[in-house]
């Protein structure tokens, strides 16, 4: 009777170690292959180890158009009372700051947006990336924007990202996720110390058709939500 418990164990064993390895190797799959995943944390390398390769994939477009170029009154939204976040829909000049309430995860603060500059990049910039006919016909734009401190909360090591590029007609623009560093758009979280005045900036990366291209940029982070959310031209 015991061979055969040992031989029950053993193949008990055996099933747990094929589930796992195909459990693993799923995961990893997917990391290169899906074509709508969530925005991962920035990570880094330990000391004295290389960073693994930089991965990408390209979420489509929302079907639901963004909101209008035009301010909050081209969406009738109501002004926004003195003192608190703009409203909804309300579009901002690139360079000028919106002053938000923030959260992640259970750290609450405030800080100050403003998107800095919109940045045409070249298709061959995407290269390393080995992106191939995901990326046929479409152009990189560069979204950097910048982020203060605007309230008494430590924000370090948050993330402030819900930052899309919107096309020349006021449609969402699709968005390219990159896993790893890429040199051209730099994305990370904020940094330590990150308390009242402090700045970072932070840089997300649109895809436009070749026939169009990224005319604006809309924040929907919370308190907003996607084709409701803070714009700038």
């Amino acid at each position: 009777m015991k061979p055969i418990r040992s031989s029950r164990r053993a193949l008990a064993l055996a099933s747990m170690a094929a589930v796992g390895a195909l459990t693993l190797t799923a995961c990893n799959d997917d990391a290169g292959a899906s074509d709508t995943p969530t925005t991962p944390p920035a990570t880094t390398a330990p000391a004295g180890q290389t960073a693994a390769p930089s991965t990408a994939a390209i979420t489509p477009a929302a079907t639901t158009p963004a909101a209008p170029s035009g301010g909050a009154s081209d969406t009738g939204a109501a002004p926004a009372p003195a003192g608190s976040a703009p409203a909804a829909g309300t579009t901002l000049k690139l360079g000028e700051a919106a002053t938000i309430p923030f959260s992640s995860g259970s750290t609450k603060g405030t800080i100050a947006l403003a998107v800095t500059s919109i940045e045409k990049g070249d298709p061959a910039d995407l290269a390393d990336l080995k992106l191939g006919d995901k990326a046929k016909g479409l152009v990189p734009y560069y979204i950097h924007y910048k982020i203060t401190n605007a309230g008494s909360t430590d924000l370090s090591y948050t993330s402030v990202n819900h930052m899309k590029g919107l096309l020349a007609d006021g449609t969402e623009a699709q968005e390219l996720t990159v896993i790893g560093s890429f040199a051209k758009c730099k994305s990370a979280s904020l940094p330590k110390g990150f308390t009242n005045g402090q700045s970072s900036t932070s840089c997300a990366v649109a895809m436009s058709p070749e026939a169009s291209k990224i005319a604006g940029a809309e924040y929907w982070g919370e308190p907003y939500t996607l084709g409701k959310g803070l714009n700038w031209k």
